[in-house]
């Protein structure tokens, strides 16, 4: 199952890049990014049996674990892409989250776009080794 980032914005070099790049490296799932400008931009089309995500304020705020086990029931579902969309600065409009599978939130506070990235991609890494039993998450 595809991991596919959609971002708007682009984020360059810098350390927030080296994140991003650290975690996709340890990803053994197919993973993808795709940045688009901040408005306007082509959205890659929607294959069939590909679910959206999308992170926005108003989403459910999920521990890893929980974001892990939906990860895995989509993939033994047979969901073939997994879409996360991160927006530009004014987020998502109504007709936007009601198209979405799921709105994710990484808390109430506001994350800045490319670290929000990072952590996206470092919650990918850990809900992919939750799946594998790899040691690297820890509860307690």
């Amino acid at each position: 199952m595809l991991l596919h980032i959609v971002a708007r914005g682009r984020i360059g070099r810098g350390p927030e890049a080296d994140l991003v790049q650290r975690y996709a490296k340890r990803l053994s799932w197919p993973f993808k990014i795709t940045e688009l400008p901040d408005t306007g931009g082509k959205m890659p089309a929607l294959e069939p049996h590909t679910r959206l995500v999308l992170l926005d304020e108003t989403g459910a705020v999920l521990p890893s674990r929980d974001i892990a086990a939906t990860l895995g029931r989509w993939r033994d579902d047979g969901v073939r892409e997994v879409r996360f969309l991160i927006g530009a600065a004014d987020g998502f409009d109504d007709a936007e989250r009601a198209g979405a599978d799921l709105l994710l939130s990484f808390g109430r506070a506001t994350w800045p776009h490319l670290l929000a990235r990072a952590m996206l991609a470092e919650q990918l890494w850990r809900a992919t080794s939750i799946l594998a039993n790899h040691p690297y998450h820890r509860e307690g």
